[in-house]
């Protein structure tokens, strides 16, 4: 099923169709278990950014599937592949990492349609993942993503169950 959702991924639109995602699959216990301390050094670190009353609120969120997620997917970008030909890139160099991003979102509405649940783990050293997975100095870190079948299928996120944020209404402007 992970190869079927990548393979969707791997379809989805990118600036000058240079595909700039790179899919790296995390199944190396040892390397699992770096991660998961680079996690918990950054949840620490970022704990102690909380305001006192948010503190424990924020101690109490389950922000990472890392133990629990039978697969983890690192997705990189390569910020100047040679598929595409440059081609949107001159004016919006940006552009190739938020093509990254549609092929994240892709896996994920893919694996949602399937049962799946997908976490993103943001709070990790993006740097320290590179030298963790052994990938190109080049590749900058997209996502580290979390995928299983969910403890609970809930339509209202977990940070909103628990609390933590409200979804807004739509912010749109009209000229």
């Amino acid at each position: 099923m992970l190869d079927r959702l990548l393979q969707t991924a791997d379809a989805a639109p990118s600036v000058g169709l240079s595909q700039p995602w790179r899919f790296v699959t995390v199944d190396d216990p040892a390397r699992r278990a770096a991660v998961r301390a680079d996690f918990e050094a950054c949840n620490a670190a970022a704990l102690t950014t909380q305001e006192e009353a948010r503190a424990a609120g924020y101690a109490r969120l389950k922000l990472a599937g890392l133990e629990q997620a039978p697969s983890h997917v690192a997705v990189f970008v390569d910020p100047d592949p040679a598929q595409g030909h440059g081609l949107g890139r001159r004016t919006m160099p940006e552009s190739v990492a938020y093509s990254a991003v549609i092929a994240v979102h892709t896996v994920w509405l893919a694996a949602r349609a399937h049962g799946i649940g997908v976490g993103w783990v943001s709070i990790l050293d993006p740097s320290r993942i590179r030298e963790i997975l052994d990938v190109p100095e080049a590749w900058h870190l997209v996502a580290y993503l979390c995928i299983g079948y969910p403890e609970i299928n809930a339509l209202v996120p977990e940070l909103e169950r628990e609390n933590w944020e409200s979804r807004r209404s739509i912010n749109l402007l009209k000229r």
